[in-house]
């Protein structure tokens, strides 16, 4: 895979500007990378998990401990693009989205990107048991990717709005917004630590985070319409469905 330094001269020599066709279908940007996941980087994701969780010691161990929380998410076939369906589990009562940036690296683990990404998550189950963590994150359509990557180069992570807008019957049910400078744990620390050890033939994308949690009264139902939007990426719009139990 290329280097930071070669896909930046590669791009900048084939660089076009190219208009989607009419009723064309923007993918997930992702291929055969691995999806990762940092947890418990903002204060307001801290404060959720410990009023979920039948005990709050992990977590707020882990928000000042100086090794992160890193998690497997998803594995490609598992991630949706922008307008198509995300998934919340058959066996859980109370689900959220998880607006976060996603962070775009190729094999060296150098950054080459951002996206906007979503985390999907089952709190009932997470809450249960931590280590129930697996089940609660990972799952078919529990991820989301797009609709774009902004390339490391042009794109400042920094100072980041975040939004996330969650519709229900074409009215707005729940809205809410955060700032990547509300992250305590910085990028490079979290790719450092995601490296330790593994590699990643093809990259990897790694989500890192969220400061928005809807409240305990709120969860996603069938039919809702989850956007995401991350200053200077874009605009991520996914509908919820419920998978069917077997």
């Amino acid at each position: 895979m290329l280097s930071l330094a070669e896909l930046r001269r590669f791009l900048d020599e084939k660089r076009q500007a190219i208009t989607p066709a009419d009723g064309a279908v923007i993918g997930a940007p992702i291929q055969s990378q691995e999806v990762w996941a940092a947890g418990v980087t903002y204060r307001r994701s801290l404060e959720a998990r410990a009023d979920e969780a039948v005990s709050s010691d992990p977590y707020d161990r882990v928000y000042v401990a100086a090794r992160p929380e890193l998690f497997f998410k998803a594995t490609a076939n598992r991630v949706r693009g922008h307008g198509q369906e995300i998934f919340i589990r058959s066996d859980s009562t109370w689900d959220v989205p998880e607006p976060e940036l996603a962070v775009v690296c190729n094999s060296r683990m150098e950054v080459v990107g951002y996206t906007i990404g979503n985390d999907v998550s089952s709190r009932s189950i997470e809450g249960e048991n931590p280590l129930y963590v697996p089940q609660a994150k990972v799952f078919d359509g529990s991820c989301a990717l797009g609709p774009a990557i902004a390339l490391a180069w042009d794109y400042s992570p920094s100072d980041r709005a975040i939004e996330l807008e969650i519709s229900r019957s074409d009215s707005v049910v729940y809205r809410n917004s955060t700032s990547t400078s509300a992250m305590r744990r910085q990028i490079p620390e979290l790719v450092e630590y995601l490296a330790r050890d593994q590699r990643f033939e093809t990259g990897c994308v790694l989500l890192t985070g969220t400061g928005i949690v809807p409240p305990s009264d709120f969860t996603l139902q069938e039919g809702d319409v989850v956007t995401i939007r991350i200053d200077g990426i874009g605009e991520l719009t996914n509908p919820v469905r419920r998978h069917i139990a077997r």
